[in-house]
């Protein structure tokens, strides 16, 4: 196994959970209303259609200025990465997908096998359905495979108005070991889903308390309706430590939960509202506009490297991907290794075309014209 990327040592996992098959120590799961979710948003997220129709993450209306004669070693380009005081092999996120059941376990093992060895920053799905029933936490709890990754746990804003408070933020954390705590903010997914809980109101203000009490950085994150510069500057004045824009481009849980949706008006609100949202590469520029030095994550519909380099070159810092990864995920080992060789691959040709030695110096180059 080659990468441009200087991988973490991997882990001896001859007594760490098996990444490959299934685990028979796994927990009984029940048949809760939010482990069924998860399994549901799986299986949608695997075999639907449900990208975004017509928005797409505006990437695409960016082009590179080629470089014909790079003053640089192609070999010597170095793809570590700082974020949150964390030194990282890349600037590549494995982005919030899944947790809860016994599939969901095996997919974070693998995703957290692969962090390990190239260093990447993992995100874990939301970890509520752990609140609900505490015997879960091991279906998010990867550092017996990766125990050196930079890790976030994650859950939604919205449950701090049902009951969540600081004790219960402090147990996801610290059943994962976490590095930082996701906030995820997903008020159309919630109006769609069957089971939404819509009650957003007085959340900024729980949000900066949170902020002052929790003891690891707080990221606040949309789920793929982008978050805009005005309310960055919001969630930044509240305390939050980072944003990741997830804007719209990609997959729409508008979509996701229009098929699951139990009647006919469930199902049309979600294809009415599929395409909702700011592009990602809109919310980026917003964002950067607004806050020029706040860690910023990029997610929405990116899906290979020569993406995952034009959200640096606009702003972001971390790049984050979850549908190919869990794609992958759940072909085999093998299959995620290869897709991150592939992300690699790209990104370092992307900066020697471009005459740049790190992810970073895109950000102090003209290396992108706008269509």
């Amino acid at each position: 196994m080659t990468s441009t990327a200087a991988p973490a040592n991997t882990p001896n996992t001859t007594n760490a959970p098996n990444a490959s098959t299934s685990n028979s120590s796994a927990p009984n799961i029940g048949p809760t209303t939010t482990q069924a979710r998860k399994a549901d948003h799986i299986r949608i997220c695997l075999q639907d259609n449900i990208e975004c129709r017509d928005v797409t993450h505006g990437l695409d209306r960016y082009r590179w200025i080629h470089h014909c004669l790079p003053d640089l070693n192609r070999d010597e380009i170095d793809l570590k990465t700082q974020f949150l005081g964390q030194t990282l092999g890349s600037p590549l996120l494995i982005s919030s997908m899944t947790g809860g059941t016994e599939q969901a376990q095996q997919i974070n093992y693998r995703l957290a096998a692969v962090a390990q060895h190239y260093n990447l920053a993992m995100g874990v799905g939301s970890q509520r359905v752990a609140v609900e029933n505490p015997g879960l936490m091991g279906t998010f709890d990867v550092r017996a495979i990766a125990p050196n990754i930079t890790l976030f746990a994650n859950l939604g804003a919205v449950q701090l108005n049902y009951t969540y408070g600081i004790d219960e933020c402090r147990r996801l954390v610290d059943g994962l070991q976490a590095n930082a705590l996701i906030l995820h903010l997903n008020p159309l997914q919630e109006c769609i889903q069957p089971e939404g809980d819509v009650n957003f109101k007085g959340l900024l203000h729980k949000i900066e308390r949170l902020c002052a009490q929790l003891p690891v950085p707080i990221i606040a994150k949309e789920v793929g309706n982008g978050i805009s510069g005005a309310m960055a500057q919001r969630l930044i004045a509240a305390g939050v430590a980072a944003i990741d824009v997830a804007g719209a481009g990609g997959t729409s849980w508008a979509k996701v939960e229009s098929e699951r949706a139990e009647n006919p008006i469930q199902r049309q609100l979600g294809l009415t509202f599929a395409d909702w949202g700011i592009p990602t590469a809109e919310c980026l520029v917003q964002v950067r506009e607004v806050a020029p030095t706040v860690p910023l994550i990029a997610s929405g519909g990116i899906r290979n490297g020569v993406e995952v380099a034009k959200a640096i070159a606009l702003g972001a810092d971390l790049v984050g991907l979850a549908r190919p990864f869990l794609q992958a995920a759940c072909e085999s080992e093998a299959a995620l290794d290869q897709l991150v060789e592939l992300l690699l691959a790209e990104l370092t040709t992307v900066l020697f075309c471009t005459n740049c030695a790190t992810p970073a110096e895109l950000q102090t180059r003209s290396v992108l014209r706008q269509d």
